[in-house]
């Protein structure tokens, strides 16, 4: 009883805490600006001019692939070795790091998939000035002195350049004069390329170390209580990069802010550091759950792209100019060069970037995720509609609200539970009061054929009854203070402490926990949500961890701070393919995010709130984590904090509805919120908007896969499938799901006309998607949008593949005949895929899959299959096709020879066409003949 009072007591404690934080945390006092960053001020500071660093030319080797020199900073008389690589897929890679160090720098190894492949340069010319090489079709231009490097295309158009505007800076690691450096002790690596083992190194201090002058921050700051301690003194490092052509550049997720970048000048830039942030302001560059370091440039010639490989705290200013750099060969007629000037700055690590030259959109879509991985490919019960709440109280609440949405007849896939579903917040637990019979419930609800999640986050309750902190305790894996003792912080569990995983063994132990004979409770049919990974400390500076706290291979957390959410969310991956011996596909939620975590499933918004404006910011920022890579992205529907209002919610469903990542959730002090608490109308509105994502599950499955294969964006800016129509390049409240459905949510109270822009130019077609009524490209439209409308159109010349019989679960619906709509465009073509495979296994990667092409020309329509391992009973009921001009004399298919006639309608007025019935089957090639 002692026991339980104690528990009830700290939990009233932490919730009130976080209440106050929250009334607080909307003041951005709580997290550091520029001036209160002393690194941040240092660099900012930094004037342009001639740069300090040189190449000592007579140090440069050219070897395949690559080229090595050392680069002197002539204010230190410091020396840094320059690596340059030429990659296949137009990529080059840049990195700068200390020769000879009294303590490595950390270099990031998990971001990618692989080493590079190096592909051989050719070296067009050499003095005593620098070089210049080509590769593929592209050239770079290196100079020595002051150190610059400059990337062209083939017709000697400047791009990208480094260093143009001298602002290139590394603080290199030193012993704090007057003081004995144990630092200067140990390394955790013998091999600036291998830094996996760590071992210790001997070193005297360097004679450039002595006598150094002391600034404020360099080797200790404070923000508010909160002390941070720098035993190596300062090591902050920048470049400057200039995109030369282009006025606009996108990316470096996430912000609540608009999806073309701004000018950060006179302001803040733009940071990148994971925090957990309740009620985010909108439209400010200040850092969110999330940090991928990768930006892109887009102009109406090319797209060209950056990837910061550093997983410390990273500030980045922007300003677009009109600039003339070195010696241009221009498409633009004025001397004045629109041009992007960026400069990059982290708290540690090296310099370690990638430029990736297109030149197309999706082109530096492949080649950012040739480095850093594809996204994975999820279960279909992934991307149908997942119900949350924080919380459901207890096994009859979530068996009522199962019931209701049957009840209601609208269909789900998953039902959330949030912490108090634990037994006092001990994750991989269940309270046994409120869910003693947990294995039953997820039985239960698996048999509609629907699945269940349940929250883990990474701080573990400091309690000898615990199991998971008793392993972690004995076997060394939490992140340790610099005493070597177990760092203790405050969080959800109260006392806790955070499983280190920088190291491999954590890792593995931690995949180990969810087998189910070891997570008591679970079933196959459960899956995870990890939350609080940025990682949130209630009581730590910027309600994070402590910079100078210590990671496996003494790895001060300053290193490693935007990596470790994404290493949380990889364990929680591994451990579920693990569960299941490496057969079925993992789901795994996550908050915090770093490049390379599409790799192991879904992100959301985080704690975003219930109004118009929230929504409104939502298509931008789940577009600029798409252009960064991470595409299975989505945001709480209705706002997680605060109570919406009927319209707002039915608004956000419709929004969400075409977002790869579909969940309601709120707050545990709002108001019950389920899609059938909102009046009789609104839930008819609510039940069609969910339908309407069941019906286009064969596409965006399709759309998915797409993804997982070559890289892209699933929801995608205009400009990525228009890159040459400028009116695109700041559009960002509509966008298109994969390339063939053009989305414009509804954003605001009261709007009933909503005007869409239609790209493509006259040629182009598109096709309302519930009327079929055609719109010409290249002009903005008034469209009505009465509460029954979401505005979604159909690109001409595509084909969209539907199920229109609706049921409880995505799973019921894996054999249900298909539906095609064929939209064409001024010719009368029109091209599409489906991708089908069983939903759940990871059967596809050896193969099992379905993939068909179809496409309908001169009157005909002819589906093949560009891969066929894979027997479906689902077979193709109707064929719709918009835009046909003419009605036909007769229809017939072709299928093994055996030739048809088929029923159709014909309506003159929408030009529609209806086959019914045109094949059996869809595992099988088949065609279609329309004649007059």
């Amino acid at each position: 009883m002692l026991t339980f009072v104690i528990e009830s007591i700290m939990n009233f404690f932490i919730i009130l805490f976080m209440q106050i934080v929250q009334i607080f945390s909307v003041d951005k006092g709580n997290f550091k600006t520029c001036e209160q960053s002393s690194f941040c001020k240092r660099n900012r500071r930094i004037q342009p001019g001639v740069s300090p660093f040189a190449i000592l030319s007579d140090t440069v080797q050219f070897n395949d692939g690559s080229i090595i020199a050392r680069v002197l900073n002539s204010n230190t008389n410091i020396t840094f070795l320059l690596t340059i690589d030429t990659l296949y897929e137009s990529t080059a890679r840049v990195r700068v790091n200390e020769i000879d160090p009294i303590r490595f720098r950390h270099i990031v190894f998990e971001t990618l998939i692989k080493e590079p492949s190096r592909f051989k340069y050719s070296l067009l010319n050499k003095n005593n000035d620098g070089f210049k090489l080509k590769f593929e079709k592209n050239v770079i231009v290196v100079t020595y002195k002051p150190m610059k490097i400059d990337f062209y295309d083939d017709a000697d158009v400047l791009l990208v350049s480094f260093n143009n505007r001298g602002l290139m800076n590394f603080e290199h690691y030193r012993v704090k004069p007057g003081t004995v450096s144990e630092a200067s002790k140990s390394n955790e690596s013998n091999d600036l390329n291998d830094q996996e083992e760590g071992v210790e190194k001997e070193e005297s201090e360097p004679e450039h170390v002595k006598d150094v002058k002391i600034e404020d921050g360099e080797w200790e700051e404070s923000f508010k209580e909160h002390r941070d301690s720098k035993p190596y003194g300062p090591s902050s490092i920048g470049m400057d990069v200039s995109f030369v052509g282009f006025e606009h550049v996108y990316g470096i997720p996430e912000h609540a802010d608009s999806l073309a970048l701004k000018n950060t000048s006179p302001g803040d830039p733009y940071r990148l550091y994971n925090l957990d942030v309740f009620e985010y302001d909108l439209y400010n560059p200040m850092a969110l759950y999330g940090s991928i370091p990768y930006m892109v440039a887009h102009n109406t010639h090319r797209t060209v792209g950056l990837f910061f490989n550093n997983a410390a705290e990273m500030w980045i200013d922007i300003k677009s100019s009109k600039s003339m750099l070195g010696s241009i060969i221009s498409l633009f007629n004025s001397g004045d060069i629109p041009t992007t000037e960026t400069h990059w700055f982290a708290e540690s690590g090296i310099i370690d970037m990638f430029v990736m030259l297109g030149p197309n959109p999706h082109d530096v879509s492949m080649q950012y995720s040739t480095l850093t991985g594809t996204p994975t490919l999820p279960p279909m019960f992934a991307l149908g509609y997942h119900q949350c709440r924080w919380n459901y109280n207890d096994e009859e609440d979530v068996k009522n609200v199962d019931a209701k949405f049957d009840e209601h007849d609208i269909p789900y896939d998953v039902i959330w539970l949030d912490i108090e579903h634990t037994d006092n917040k001990k994750y991989m637990t269940w309270d046994a009061l409120k869910f003693p019979n947990s294995k039953a419930m997820i039985d239960s609800i698996a048999s509609k054929g629907r699945k269940m999640v349940t929250i883990i986050d990474p701080h573990m309750k400091r309690d000898s009854s615990y199991h998971v902190h008793n392993e972690a305790t004995v076997k060394q894996f939490y992140v340790k203070k610099n005493d070597g003792s177990d760092y203790d912080g405050w969080c959800w569990s109260g006392s806790s402490s955070w499983i280190d995983y920088l190291n491999p063994e954590a890792r593995r132990w931690w995949a180990s926990l969810f087998q189910l004979d070891v997570y008591q409770g679970s079933t196959f049919n459960l899956f995870t949500w990890n939350d609080m990974n940025e990682p949130s400390v209630f009581n730590g500076p910027e309600i994070t961890m402590h910079k100078d706290l210590v990671h496996y291979g003494n790895w001060e957390h300053r290193d490693v701070h935007n990596l470790y959410g994404m290493l949380f969310h990889m364990s929680s991956f591994e451990g579920h393919l693990v569960r299941s011996s490496g057969k079925e596909r993992p789901f795994i939620l996550s908050r915090a995010f770093f490049a390379g975590s599409q790799r192991y499933g879904a992100v959301w918004t985080g704690d975003n709130a219930a109004q118009w404006s929230h929504l409104k910011a939502s298509i931008p920022m789940l577009l600029s984590m798409n252009v960064a890579g991470l595409p299975f992205v989505g945001a709480d529907i209705g706002g997680f904090f605060g109570n919406p209002d009927g319209e707002l919610c039915v608004r956000w469903w419709q929004a969400a509805a075409f977002t790869p990542f579909f969940r309601g959730h709120a707050h545990i002090d709002t108001r019950r919120r389920e899609p059938w608490l909102f009046g009789e109308e609104n839930t008819k509105l609510i039940r069609a908007a969910i339908r309407k994502r069941y019906r286009i599950l064969p596409y965006i499955y399709t759309v998915m896969h797409e993804s997982y294969v070559s890289g892209k964006a699933v929801m995608r800016p205009l400009w990525m499938e228009f890159p040459k129509d400028p009116k695109t390049f700041k559009l960002d409240d509509q966008y298109l799901f994969g390339k063939d459905l053009l989305v414009k949510p509804v954003t605001s109270s009261g709007e009933d006309e909503i005007i869409v822009y239609f790209p493509g130019g006259e040629n182009q077609i598109w096709y309302d998607f519930d009327t079929f009524e055609p719109y010409n490209g290249g002009n903005n439209e008034h469209i009505l949008t009465p509460m029954t409308k979401v505005p979604v159109f159909i690109r001409g010349g595509s084909i969209i593949p539907l199920k229109e019989r609706v049921r409880r679960a995505s799973s019921l619906m894996i054999n249900d005949p298909l539906t095609l709509i064929i939209a064409l465009n001024e010719k009368g073509d029109a091209e599409g895929e489906i991708y089908l495979d069983d939903g759940h296994s990871l059967d596809y990667k050896d193969g099992k899959y379905l993939l068909s092409e179809i496409s309908m020309s001169s009157g005909g329509i002819m589906k093949w299959d560009k891969k066929n391992n894979y027997s479906t009973k689902s077979w193709v009921e109707r064929i719709i096709v918009l835009g046909m001009k003419k009605k036909p004399a007769y229809c017939t298919s072709m299928l093994d020879n055996d030739i048809k006639s088929l029923t159709f309608t014909y309506d003159e007025i929408k030009n529609v066409l209806v086959i019914k019935k045109p094949s059996p089957y869809l595992d099988k090639n088949f065609s279609v003949m329309i004649g007059y």
